[in-house]
């Protein structure tokens, strides 16, 4: 079977975390992308789940800013922008 070559462009600390985790497991990282592209045309589908990460996991004010955008809702507050990002920051300061 004749080969070819993919250049992918990885962010550095990714590609070396990743070249370790195959090091470690025995294999090299071309072994491993090879593995996944025939599991993904053999299956026809990403061979893992894929999906978008939870806002939760993105801003750790998440919980606070829905509380008080559910307050403002209830007693019909409402406020400009950068008022509420305000207000969010204020209130976080206060739990520290």
């Amino acid at each position: 079977m004749a080969q070819t070559n993919i250049n992918i462009k990885i962010d550095k600390d990714l590609k070396e975390s990743f070249d370790k985790l195959c090091n470690d497991i025995g294999m090299s990282m071309t072994t491993a992308f090879v593995i996944y592209a025939k599991t993904a045309v053999r299956e026809q589908r990403i061979p893992f789940e894929v999906r978008a990460q939870n806002i939760k996991d993105l801003d750790p004010h998440f919980d606070l800013a829905l509380k008080i955008a559910e307050d403002d809702i209830k007693y019909d507050r409402t406020y400009e922008l950068e008022e509420a990002f305000k207000k969010i920051k204020e209130n976080n300061a206060k739990k520290k």
